[in-house]
């Protein structure tokens, strides 16, 4: 699931304002599955000026 925030719908698109836009959530049997769907999600977006982090988690694997 996909969760936007600091966001604007500008001529008919939904652009980003700044900060922190989106949240990937994914579930999964394990931790690390659930670790793999989420940035496979984050990886299947097409913004080429988005920034991810993928030390989300880490520890706990």
């Amino acid at each position: 699931m996909v969760f936007h925030a600091g966001t604007t719908a500008k001529d008919g698109a939904i652009t980003a304002t700044g900060g922190r836009v989106l949240n990937i959530t994914a579930r999964g049997a394990s931790l690390a599955e659930a670790q793999a769907r989420a940035y496979a999600m984050v990886d299947a977006i097409d913004w080429p000026e988005g920034f991810c982090r993928r030390d989300i988690g880490w520890r706990a694997l």
